[in-house]
């Protein structure tokens, strides 16, 4: 590529015209099954992951390309037994933000995660409901238990931890229990994520949530072992299959043509055909 366009690349991360995060897709089986999975993830789907020496070559053309930050989700990341191992590396290339359900920080788990405290790794847990009956009803039998009990264990070995709630409905009252739920946990207001259930995947199949254009999707280069995506909310799957319908290209070798692949998709929308969903 010629020295212009990797200016151009690098044009367009800086500026916002592509998020400067870049996302993975480290795995795609999980120990949950949650009513509104975008990738209908659960204890029994193949992995489907990325092994750890590619999204380390991954991370390092992302910060050569100009991004500011790695974003790694599932499936749940953390049943990689080489996750917290890899996350110190990652940290090494860029700020990272790993989304987990939160269930699994066992005492081995949470020893071994202590010792990311000092590094640029945060960790994105999900808790929807401020009660245990409705969160655990969408989520998994003893979901909220595990989950308000990890955070303050986690908070108090130093590290980062944001909350993501994701709802199929605003209730005013009951965001306002969950945000004092959030604090009394140790979570500030700046690190709580509110969004909306999002119609791909499982929640496509339930009829949950609301639809989304990739107009509505934040460009974020996302990518999967099955190509590169438009945003983290584009490798779904329904009904066992994959869907293409956000998928950018097949090849992310070399990110920097993935990437420009992907500015010139942004460049195409029609002027004003930009909304973005408070969806993050």
């Amino acid at each position: 590529m010629s020295p212009a366009a990797d200016v151009r690349l690098r044009d367009a991360v800086a500026s916002g015209t592509v998020s400067g995060r870049m996302w993975l897709y480290s795995n795609y089986h999980c120990n949950l099954a949650c009513a509104y999975c975008l990738t209908e993830s659960a204890p029994k789907v193949d992995a489907r992951q990325l092994s750890a020496e590619r999204i380390l070559d991954l991370a390092r053309q992302a910060r050569e390309l100009g991004f500011q930050g790695l974003g790694i989700t599932g499936g749940e990341p953390f049943l990689r037994a080489d996750l917290p191992d890899l996350l110190r590396e990652l940290a090494a290339e860029l700020p990272v933000v790993v989304l987990t359900n939160g269930t699994l920080f066992n005492r081995g788990l949470l020893d071994r995660v202590a010792t990311l405290a000092d590094l640029p790794v945060a960790l994105q847990i999900s808790l929807d409901r401020p009660d245990p009956v409705s969160n655990d009803l969408l989520r998994a039998p003893d979901n909220f238990r595990k989950v308000v009990r990890a955070i303050p264990e986690l908070v108090q070995r130093g590290l980062e931890v944001r909350l993501a709630t994701t709802l199929l409905k605003e209730d005013a009252a009951e965001l306002a229990e969950l945000c004092d739920l959030h604090r009394s946990l140790g979570v500030t207001d700046e690190h709580h994520i509110v969004r909306p259930v999002v119609r791909r995947g499982r929640a496509q199949t339930g009829g949950l949530g609301i639809s989304a254009r990739y107009t509505d999707l934040e460009p974020e280069l996302t990518v999967t072992v099955d190509g590169v995506f438009w945003s983290p909310f584009g490798p779904t799957v329904t009904r066992g299959v994959l869907d293409i319908d956000l998928l950018v290209t097949r090849n992310a070798d070399p990110l920097q043509d993935a990437l420009h692949r992907l500015l010139d998709l942004v460049q195409q929308r029609p002027p004003g055909d930009d909304k973005v969903l408070n969806i993050r």
